[in-house]
Formats: C-alpha cells, sequence, structure tokens
C-alpha cells in the first residue's frame, strides 16, 4: 500500500508542484486594501502603482507592496515656540496642526518624516507671521492670522502630496514683565472710560438743569403772556361795559371793590383796630345806592 502510494505521489509530483506554485500565485497576486489605506507597490525597486481600497491584483514576485500609508486625518501633536512681534514682545505661541496623505506616493518618496518637517515649516511660519503684527493684532485677528498660517503651510507641504485640513493656534502666552504691564495698561485705560463716564454725566445733567431751567423760563413766560391776555381782556372787557353803560358801571366796580377790601381789612385775624378812610362811609352809601338803582 505504501509503495503504491509513493508511486502516486512520484507520478504526479509535478502536478502537485504546478497545483502549489498556482495557489501560491493567487495568494501573492491579490491584495486587499482597507479605506482608510492606500497601498504603494515597487517593481524592482521602482515605483509600480498604488492600490485603493478594495481587492487589487499585482504580478507576483515581480511586484511588492513596499508602504501601507494610512489616508486617515492626522494630529501633530500640540508644538509651542517662541515669537517676536513687530513691537518687540516676546510671546509663547502654542499651535496644533492636522492633516491627512492625499498621494502617498509623493509622500514616501520626496519626505522621510512627514510629521517633523510639516512642524517645522508651521514654526517657522509662525514666527513669521506673528513679526509682522503687533501684539494687539495677534490678540484681536486671531482668526485671521490663522487662515493666513494655514493657506501657507499648504503651499508649503503641497509637494509632499498632504492636505493640511485645520490649523489652530491654542494660546499666546506672554512672560511676567509683559502680563504686569498689560494689566497696568488696562487698570489705567478702566481708570480713564470710568472718567470720561463721570464727565459725560455731569455733562448731561448739567445740560438737563439747563433744559430744566429753560422749560421754566418757557412756562413763566407762557403764564405771564396768560395773566396780560386775561388783564388785557378784562380791561377791554371794563371799557366796553363804561361804552355801553356810562360812568356808572366803573363807578359801581371801584365802590365794590372797595367794600371788598375794607371787608377783608376787618375780618383779618389779630386786627385790633380798623382804620376806616374817611369816605368808608361815602363808598358804602354809594355801592349802596348803586346796587339799589341795578336791582
Amino acid at each position: 500500500m505504501e509503495d503504491l502510494l509513493l508511486t502516486l505521489v512520484q507520478e504526479n509530483l509535478v502536478i502537485l508542484l504546478l497545483a502549489a506554485f498556482i495557489l501560491l500565485c493567487v495568494f501573492l497576486g491579490i491584495r486587499i486594501v482597507p479605506q482608510s489605506e492606500k497601498h504603494v507597490v515597487e517593481r524592482f525597486g521602482r515605483l509600480r502603482a498604488v492600490l485603493g481600497p478594495g481587492i487589487n491584483f499585482i504580478v507576483p514576485f515581480l511586484d511588492r507592496v513596499a508602504h501601507e500609508v494610512s489616508i486617515l486625518e492626522r494630529q501633530l501633536p500640540n508644538a509651542s515656540q517662541d515669537a517676536i512681534t513687530s513691537d518687540n514682545v516676546l510671546v509663547q505661541v502654542e499651535t496644533s496642526v492636522f492633516y491627512r496623505i492625499l498621494e502617498p506616493e509623493r509622500t514616501v518618496y520626496r519626505i522621510r518624516d512627514v510629521d517633523g518637517a510639516i512642524a517645522t515649516t508651521v514654526a517657522g511660519i509662525v514666527r513669521a507671521e506673528i513679526g509682522k503684527m503687533e501684539l494687539d493684532e495677534v490678540q484681536s485677528n486671531r482668526s485671521q492670522l490663522i487662515s493666513q498660517i494655514k493657506a501657507l503651510v499648504e503651499d508649503a507641504v503641497d509637494d509632499w502630496g498632504i492636505e493640511v485640513t485645520r490649523a489652530e493656534i491654542l494660546d499666546v502666552n506672554l512672560d511676567a514683565a509683559t502680563r504686569e504691564a498689560m494689566l497696568q495698561q488696562l487698570n489705567a485705560e478702566r481708570a480713564r472710560r470710568a472718567q470720561v463716564t463721570e464727565a459725560e454725566g455731569q455733562k448731561r445733567a448739567v445740560e438737563l438743569a439747563a433744559d430744566a431751567e429753560l422749560y421754566a423760563a418757557e412756562q413763566e413766560a407762557k403764564a405771564r403772556r396768560v395773566l396780560a391776555d386775561a388783564e388785557a381782556y378784562a380791561t377791554s372787557a371794563v371799557a366796553r361795559a363804561i361804552q355801553d353803560n356810562g360812568l356808572e358801571a366803573a363807578q359801581y366796580q371801584v365802590a365794590l371793590k372797595q367794600v371788598e377790601a375794607l371787608t377783608a381789612v376787618g375780618s383779618s385775624q389779630g386786627t385790633q383796630t380798623v382804620i376806616v378812610p374817611a369816605d368808608a362811609v361815602d363808598a358804602f352809601t354809594n355801592a349802596f345806592h348803586m346796587l339799589k338803582g341795578r336791582g
């Protein structure tokens, strides 16, 4: 039995070897690439192709996958670098950069340490851009500064097949002396604003007081005008009465006023002695006769 099996193996050895070789070629020729990766294929040390996600075929024993590159977005470690503004203030800037690889063949053959290269590029660009701005501009125009840095970094890494998706300035730190000077400046500015506010309040108070006095004067003038109009109306009424009824109407009004005045003097409190004019009786008599005549 063993001799029979040995004979069969010897007779079919070539077929078995050929089948094993075909299986090996299929195994080596089929490459399944994950969705998050791209594979760089070389043939005799030279770039042959870039395999995308899915099933790919290569030539066994001639082609080989030299690099398996992730195309997921990456974040560089937060970096901190010193920079000097145009008004000679030393600041420490903390940055963070996000990027992803779009063309792996350019990344693997043109740059060795892509993370280090991007970090160095970002540091140089940040120093250059902050050196063009004053400290107040760095603090107030941070979004504009981030956009400029991102655009410059994209131009710098374009040859590496990389897309910079985000560049952020996380913090701008100052030394203790600069912070103390800025705090003093801030306090002085607050004091100045308080003084300005107080002065504006006093000015407004003066304006309101002047407006109130002007309003009071206007109202008093209007009141005087009303009194004058009333007096003029009364005078014209008396004049019309004299014209219509003769002198008796005027004498009647005078006599009536005299009676009212004497009555008021006599009824006043604390009055012990009443001085009556010599013609007071005549005034009463005249008023009585006029009232009687009118009746």
